[in-house]
């Protein structure tokens, strides 16, 4: 989850949309929403990766009468790329499920758009050299 998230709950994301639209929130909190709110009593919400600013909606009750905790970081990509890699290449997973867009490299300002706007229920662009 994080920063990129697009899918949530269609009044509270027409809510983020408009925040977001005056400069008053620069998340997509869906995925932070989804996880405290699924979360067990007493258990870990972790959250890796990019979160940048600001956010609404915050289920801070939920969250204290559950007793959650919230633990957050950057991913350490390059610990973990090369053993993932390795599981790639063996076939042991398949990243395939979140590539949406696979563009040549001369498209990559338009796959970023693509990406950055969720149009087109982009995911992942892939950009081939």
């Amino acid at each position: 989850m994080g920063l990129e998230a697009s899918h949530g709950s269609a009044h509270v994301h027409a809510y983020d949309r408009v925040k977001q639209a005056v400069r008053s929130e620069t998340e997509r909190p869906h995925a932070l929403r989804q996880a405290i709110l699924s979360c067990r009593s007493g258990g870990i919400v972790s959250v890796i990766g990019a979160y940048g600013g600001l956010l609404d909606k915050f289920p801070a009750g939920a969250f204290m009468n559950r007793s959650l905790t919230l633990r957050t970081g950057q991913c350490h990509v390059h610990r973990y790329m090369a053993p993932l890699l390795r599981h790639i290449e063996r076939g042991e997973l398949d990243p395939t499920r979140v590539i949406t867009h696979t563009l040549p490299l001369e498209e990559a300002p338009r796959g970023f758009d693509i990406f950055k706007n969720k149009q087109d229920d982009c995911e992942k662009v892939v950009l081939n050299p």
